[in-house]
Formats: structure tokens, sequence, C-alpha cells
């Protein structure tokens, strides 16, 4: 039992180091998603030309937005690329931030998540057979009446020597990650300048530290030589000169803004963004905190004035619907977030909150407009729990039960409660005709049981 505790435990450790930056923070595993059809958007066409340069296009790999002040990106499967909200505040340039999606898509085009599974299962089990001779040394050493020194460091020397193996390894990867990185910018044709610049900051907020580190128990190259080798690299690229177009920028500073709107406090955003900044990132974070923490009138007023001043940008138009949902104003939220579903590109996320909005009218003659959004919007996106819970609402209003039970076990099971989503599709079945598309579904996740080693709440 020891001996598997001490091999797991090395596997943690050692898969925790897969990531482009440094280790996510502990809070952050829970899954603390933000999710925004502006930034969600803008990230979008960050990776895009990435992932056609590496030839992962049609992977439908999907940047999710980790609600952390850090500065940290990392992938955990071949699906995803997960940025901190932090990642976005503090890069100052759009370049910055697709030169971090341009390494972390290196690690995804470069199997390194795979060949390190395989990796740690090797280790695990050389792991297991240096214990057993070294625990074999203790018994025999201990046997004889000696000392157990000798026994506990062929324990202790064999662990060691495959934890620093592991480490070098994840080292290697991270540089051709790097590597990989710069030329998916180059072929896309983007400046790798900013992949530069922001391994050069952490390099110097790490420099301290760095002195006194061994090089050989780092998962991460040591920064002054991650630095050194990516400044060779990033400066033979054509396109180092290469600027951010100014509606780039723009879009960047909006999203921001943004950000800091909603997870700062008043004081914090007039700090960052004083009235004297008349920008339009300055007073999008204002109205943003305006409604969030004071008056929805004055939010209402800067918001208009957000509009007045783009009044084609979809996500102007749902910060005022949002506002006026959330304000207890929901008949007046449902104009604004109607044009911003007109306006959007990708209207997914908006739908499901004009639906809230229909339905927080109360009005059963709304109820089928707010089921057609919530369809589109989940034919689009299936796992948004919201927008299932707001179909079971929508479906009560028309008075069909069985579909309102049906979008409840599917809301339950899309927030990962198995047991409530069994029981709600068991009683959606008892409303179906069986063998319908409605009962089909309920059948799946009322006989659905968790994989092995997963409960279900």
């Amino acid at each position: 039992m020891q001996r598997r505790t001490l091999a797991t435990r090395l596997v943690a450790a050692l898969a925790a180091t897969v990531i482009g930056l440094p280790p996510l923070p502990a809070r952050a595993q829970g899954l603390p998603i933000i999710r925004d059809a502006e930034i969600e958007q803008l990230l979008r066409d960050y990776t895009q030309p990435i992932l056609r340069a590496a030839g992962l296009s049609q992977q439908n790999i999907q940047v999710v937005i980790i609600n952390d002040r850090s500065f940290n990106a990392f992938v955990m499967d071949g699906r995803r690329i997960f940025v901190n909200a932090g990642a976005l505040i503090e890069a100052t340039t759009p370049n910055q931030i697709i030169g971090v999606m341009a390494h972390e898509t290196g690690h995804i085009a470069g199997g390194h998540l795979s060949r390190l599974r395989e990796q740690l299962a090797a280790a695990q089990t050389q792991s297991i057979i240096a214990m057993l001779l070294g625990i074999g040394a203790m018994v025999a050493v201990g046997r004889s009446g000696g000392d157990t020194g000798p026994g506990a460091a062929a324990v202790l020397g064999p662990q060691e020597a495959i934890r620093r193996s592991l480490l070098s390894y994840v080292r290697s990867q991270e540089e051709q990650a790097d590597r990989a990185g710069v030329k998916f910018l180059a072929t896309s044709g983007q400046s790798p300048k900013g992949m530069y610049d922001t391994f050069k900051r952490m390099s110097d907020q790490t420099l301290f530290m760095a002195r006194s580190a061994d090089p050989y128990v780092q998962s991460h190259p040591m920064p002054s030589e991650r630095v050194a080798a990516l400044e060779v690299l990033a400066h033979a690229s054509p396109h180092w000169d290469k600027k951010d177009s100014a509606e780039l920028q723009l879009r960047h500073d909006l999203a921001r803004a943004k950000l800091v709107g909603f997870l700062d406090g008043m004081s914090t955003v007039g700090r960052r963004y004083p009235p004297s900044d008349t920008s339009l990132p300055a007073r999008y974070a204002r109205a943003i905190a305006t409604y969030r923490h004071s008056d929805l009138r004055a939010a209402v007023a800067q918001i208009d004035g957000l509009i007045q001043s783009q009044p084609n940008n979809p996500y102007f138009h749902e910060l005022k619907g949002q506002a006026l949902l959330e304000g207890g104003k929901p008949a007046e939220a449902i104009a604004p977030l109607r044009r911003a579903v007109q306006l959007s590109t990708t209207p997914a996320l908006i739908q499901v909150l004009l639906a809230q909005a229909l339905n927080a009218t109360g009005n059963p003659k709304v109820a089928e407009e707010a089921v057609g959004l919530l369809r589109a919007a989940l034919a689009r996106e299936p796992e948004i729990p919201i927008a299932y819970s707001q179909l079971a609402v929508a479906y009560g209003r028309k008075g069909d039960i069985a579909q309102a039970d049906l979008a409840s076990a599917q809301a339950a099971f899309t927030r990962g409660d198995v047991k409530t989503a069994r029981e709600l599709a068991s009683r959606a079945k008892t409303r179906f005709a069986v063998g319908t598309p409605g009962w089909v579904k309920a059948d799946d996740i009322a006989s659905y049981r968790p994989p092995s080693g997963r409960g279900a709440r």
C-alpha cells in the first residue's frame, strides 16, 4: 500500500508540470470557468491562425478562461487550452497572448501529453521496483542487526534518479513547445516578440529564485537558458517587427477592461481606469463596475454612451441587456439582447441570456421564442448547464412537463450531478412514449453510470 502511495504521488506531482507556465493554483482546479462571448471570440481569433499553421484547425480545440488572477496558461488534454484571466489582464498586447497560445499549441501538436503519460507509467513501474529493492535491502540489514541507513538510501536514490529523469523529459517538452510556437507564428505571419517578451518578463521575475535553484530538478528550462534560446529563434523571424493592428489592440484592451470591471471592486476599477481616462476601454470598465456595485440608471447611461460610440458592437448591447436583467428589469432587457444576438457572429451565450430575460418576464406567450433560442444555442454549445435550466423553465411555461423534466435532467448531468440527473431522467421517461426521441434521451441519462473510480454525487 505504501509503495502505491509513493508512486502515485510521483505521478501526480509530475502531471502538474505539463503546462507552459507555472503550475495551476489549487483553487483553479475546481474549474472556476469564465464564460463570455466577447472574450471567447477574441481568443478564437487569436488561436485560429496558429491552429491552422499547426495542422490542428479541424480538431475543434477550445480556449477556456479560468477565473484566476495569476499569469498562467496550460493544456491538460488535446482538446482545450486553458488561460487564466490574469494572463489576459496583464498582457498589454494581443501578440503576448498569441505567443502564449502558440507555445501551448506546440504541446498539443507535439503530442506531449500522451507521451508524458507513457513516461509516467514507466516511471511508476520503475518506482515500485526501486522501492522493492530498497525495502529488501533494509530487511536484509535489519536482520543482521545493522543500521538501516543504506537500505533507506537504496529507496531514496532510485526514486530521486527517476524524478530527475522525468523532470528532464518535461523540460525538453517545454523547449520543443517554444520552438514549435515560434514556427507556428512565423508560418501564420505573426511576430514572436510577444512570446519572447512574456518569457523574458517571467525570467526577470524569477531571476533571484533561479540563482539558487538546481537546474536538474526544475520542470521547466532555467529562465536565462530559455530566454536566450528564444531570443535567437525569435529574432530570426522575418515578422519580428510586425505590430498588432489598431483594431485588434482595441478589442484586446476592451477584453482586459471587461475582466477588470467584472472581477474587481469599484475602487480598484477607479484606480486602474480613473475618470480622467476617457478611452473606450476605460469607459467600458467603469460602466460594468457601476452596474455591478452602484447605480443601474447611471450604468445604463454610460452603456448608452458606449453604444453611441460603436453602434454595431454586439457586446455593448449585451451588457445593457445583462445590466437591465440583473437589475430586475427583464422586459427592458429584451430589446438590447435581441439586437446583440442579431449583431453577433457567435451568439450562443447571448441567446441564452435573451431566453433568460424572456423567461423572467413570466409571460407564457414568449415561452416558444425562449425554447427556440435555447435549442439554437445548445445546438452550437451542448454543454451549457444554465441553458438546460432555462429550457426547463420555458417548457414548464408551455405546459410540456415531459420536456421540462428532461431538460432539468440534462442540466444536472451537465453540471456533473449524476445522481440528480438520473432521478429526473427516470421521472421524465414515464412521461414520454417508449421509443420516442425524448424517451431515448431520458433513458440514456437514467441508465448512465460514471466510469470506475468516479462516484455519483
